[in-house]
């Protein structure tokens, strides 16, 4: 038995390993955001610095390892073998329950889910013990500590209204002193803000880094004889003043002689210290319970070897006394932490969520508007409107004036390689997660630095008009989303933590490794969709925006994008027509979801139309009459493809009768015809011969009267043999979409024959205009248009 518990410390220190992968991918956008967001500084200095940090805080952290083994629950309770349970089944279910929010994107919190995992675990053997010695419900009490427990909780939830409201004061304070012309602004005004914000993040790195190191609590005769914790509390205000005043005179030398930009070094030095904080308090989530587990592990054997004591009679008091961790194993932890931060793409898609929420230009929304969303922003435009009737219309229009965000003109491809937002409020975000965490640690307040962090980051956006008229109800769901996870993650990591704890215990021989195999089984599987998802989103069928100026240069660069939309829709109709016929639900399944990726990718393109138009020059605006054509005969084509496909499922899906064999037949000429037709269009484009369009053109008769031959032959048959309303339905509705979607095609071909000019040379956009718009005139001018 005794090497069981072997094997599962050895699987604990595989686990803490994966779990320290899967947690640093998502707690990455704490530290992150602020820097990548305003590209103060390039991505291999933030890394830098981010690394640093993280090494840094990883070797401080060693105090917070007691969280593990005495802070939910009462160890002394637990006998040895009940805490190998409690925390193996946390371990498995943290690394599952991480990975997921890694893979879809959303910020979670470690620390929220290594609490309620814990809870859930020592509740479930709590249950048990109380079940079998013949307790009540209630004296599960005494397993747990219940009083830091619920501060946990009220900690979290009131952290997550505390910064997103501080971060919207605080921002909308910072933008109506400095607007967005800062770096204009007197040095003294620089100074000022440097030595505010450089003060809170320095404060931030004494009480977040040094508190967590053993010689912090030695006693020092220059400090009067007080340990640097009581120091650095009793004496808040003195510390403060003086580093303000320090920071505020070295700011405005570096700005005054050095010409250094303040609000850069202010993004640097607060993105070193969010990343020691990070490392230094949630490195417990990741490898705390391995560590508490090999302690426990070690005095069993020990008094095992020397008394023969059983695990089942081992007390676990021991976990409740301080065990200093090993710093060389600390140092290891905080190196796997930092190639996880350079190598995850994961923690790349963590960052871009939290960004995309936050940034102040136009980005692609990923989540759609709820009723709640739609109620915020309403509110919110109501309180606006009340404001205005407040406040003078003199105070309104300087206030507007402070706020109004200089225009940079760029595509819309561009515009996506510029800040998500400005150095203010990236300064900002760190400025005030670094003040509201200072606090809440001196006053031994548990909170998430996830929560503060994103929270605060979604206060200054709101706070800095971010949340547009164009994408506020978006903005909102999103953030509504990511806090609706965070209840998720408490919820779902107590029942998950609860549930394999409950497994373990019914036979453990057998279940541990069942478990473990399907956790490992479950991280390679996530991982490789996610691979997966990655390549797709780059994949060559996906349709490319246009940058053309011209008519003739928007028929060159937008033939690939017709080839591929005809070689889809091509497959998609015959896997239709071949699903009907072998009756194939799983292959219907999968040419609905071919088909609604190929309408989602037509939508993006009609939504670049307002960056297409404004690109546009006077003398060549036809060319935007001619884009818009084309889009809304793409629209129609896959309008008719997505029915066409909708009702070939749902009558497999819905188990009604076969298509005849004559009716299978007809539609399997009509798709032959089809797929010539198709892969003759796809070819002219594809070798942009547009002379060869004509030519199909004419065979427009003729595919219409094939259609319209089987439509009368089945309306013959239904007035003599067809018994089958819903056969009939479904035969009818397919050949009228047929046309529909033939009529969209020959209208698309007719477009493009009628527009094309094979004398004229096109004319695109090009690099530096496309950038910024930066040309002159003059230059304009001498550049080829046609009509």
């Amino acid at each position: 038995m005794e090497n069981l518990y072997l094997y599962m410390i050895i699987a604990l220190a595989l686990l803490a390993i994966a779990d320290l992968v899967v947690g640093v991918s998502n707690d990455a956008v704490n530290f992150l955001n602020s820097a990548i967001g305003s590209k103060a500084i390039s991505f291999r200095t933030i890394m830098i610095v981010a690394s640093v940090g993280v090494a840094v805080g990883a070797v401080f952290s060693s105090g917070m390892m007691e969280v593990a083994r005495k802070g939910i629950f009462n160890p002394g309770e637990f006998m040895f073998n009940e805490i190998m349970i409690i925390f193996m089944a946390v371990m498995l279910t943290d690394i599952l329950l991480l990975d997921f929010f890694n893979s879809v994107g959303m910020p979670t919190s470690t620390t929220v889910s290594i609490v309620f995992e814990l809870l859930g675990a020592a509740v479930a053997m709590a249950l048990i013990k109380i079940g079998a010695d013949g307790g009540n419900f209630s004296d599960v009490v005494g397993y747990i500590n219940t009083s830091k427990a619920s501060q946990i909780i009220f900690g979290i939830l009131l952290s997550v209204v505390v910064a997103f409201t501080i971060g919207a004061m605080v921002q909308w304070v910072a933008r109506l002193l400095l607007s967005y012309n800062f770096e204009k602004k007197a040095a003294w005004v620089g100074a000022l803000f440097g030595g505010l914000a450089l003060t809170a993040i320095t404060y931030f790195i004494f009480i977040k880094g040094l508190k967590g190191t053993s010689y912090a609590k030695e006693s020092y005769d220059i400090l009067g004889g007080e340990t640097m914790n009581d120091f650095l509390e009793h004496q808040v205000l003195l510390i403060i003043l003086i580093s303000l005043a320090i920071w505020s005179l070295l700011a405005y030398a570096l700005i005054s002689f050095f010409k250094t930009n303040i609000y850069k070094l202010i993004i640097i030095v607060g993105t070193f210290a969010l990343a020691l904080a990070f490392a230094g308090n949630d490195l417990v989530n990741f490898i705390g319970v391995p560590i508490a587990a090999f302690n426990a592990y070690e005095a069993w054997t020990a008094s095992f070897l020397s008394s023969g004591t059983l695990a089942t009679e081992f007390s676990m008091e021991i976990l409740a006394e301080k065990v200093p961790t090993n710093n060389w194993l600390l140092f290891g932890a905080g190196m796997i932490m930092v190639l996880t931060l350079w190598f995850s793409s994961k923690a790349k898609d963590v960052v871009k969520t939290s960004l995309d929420l936050a940034s102040q230009g136009e980005t692609k929304e990923r989540f759609q508007p709820n009723f709640l969303s739609r109620g915020f922003v309403r509110s919110a435009m109501l309180m606006s409107q009340m404001s205005e009737y407040m406040l003078p219309k003199s105070w309104q229009d300087k206030i507007e004036k402070q706020f109004e965000v200089p225009v940079v003109k760029a595509s819309k491809d561009k515009a996506k390689e510029l800040p998500a937002f400005d150095l203010v409020r990236a300064a900002v975000n760190l400025m005030v997660a670094a003040v509201l965490i200072s606090i809440a640690t001196s006053y031994k307040l548990p909170l998430s630095t996830t929560y503060v962090t994103f929270m605060v980051a979604m206060g200054t956006s709101l706070a800095d008009r971010a949340w547009g008229a164009e994408s506020a109800v978006y903005r909102v769901a999103g953030v509504i989303n990511v806090i609706g996870g965070w209840f998720f993650t408490a919820f779902s990591a107590f029942t998950a933590a609860a549930l394999v704890a409950y497994l373990l215990n019914l036979n453990i021989k057998v279940m541990f490794p069942i478990l473990l195999l399907l956790a490992i089984a479950l991280l390679i599987r996530s991982t490789i969709a996610h691979n997966n998802k990655s390549k797709e989103t780059g994949a060559e069928d996906s349709l490319k925006k246009t940058g053309s100026r011209s008519v003739q240069g928007v028929i060159h660069e937008s033939a690939g994008n017709i080839a591929n939309v005809v070689k889809r829709g091509n497959r998609i109709y015959t896997n239709a027509v071949k699903g009907l016929a072998k009756q194939d639900l799983t292959l219907l399944k999968k040419n609905k979801k071919q088909v609604a990726k190929l309408m989602a990718e037509v939508d993006e393109l009609r939504d670049n139309i307002f960056y297409f138009i404004k690109n546009l020059d006077e003398t060549s605006l036809r060319a935007s009459s001619f884009y818009i054509n084309i889009l809304g005969y793409l629209q129609d084509m896959t309008q008719s493809l997505e029915y066409i496909s909708k009702v070939s499922h749902k009558h497999i899906n819905n188990n009604h009768k076969k298509l005849k064999f004559s009716q299978i037949k007809e539609l399997k000429d009509v798709d032959n015809t089809l797929e010539a037709l198709f892969n003759d269009t796809k070819a002219a484009f594809d070798s942009h011969s547009f002379e060869q369009i004509g030519e199909i053109i004419k065979r427009k008769k003729e595919v219409y009267d094939l259609v319209t031959d089987k439509i009368a032959k089945q309306v013959s048959r239904t007035r003599t043999e067809e018994s089958s309303p819903k056969n009939t339905t479904l035969y009818f509705s397919l050949l009228l979409e047929t046309k529909d979607l033939l009529t969209a095609t020959m209208n698309l071909l007719d477009e493009y024959y009628n527009s094309h000019d094979a004398s004229v040379k096109p004319a695109t956009i090009s690099v530096v205009d496309d950038v910024l718009e930066v040309g002159s005139k003059s230059d304009k001018d001498k550049k080829k248009k046609d009509n």
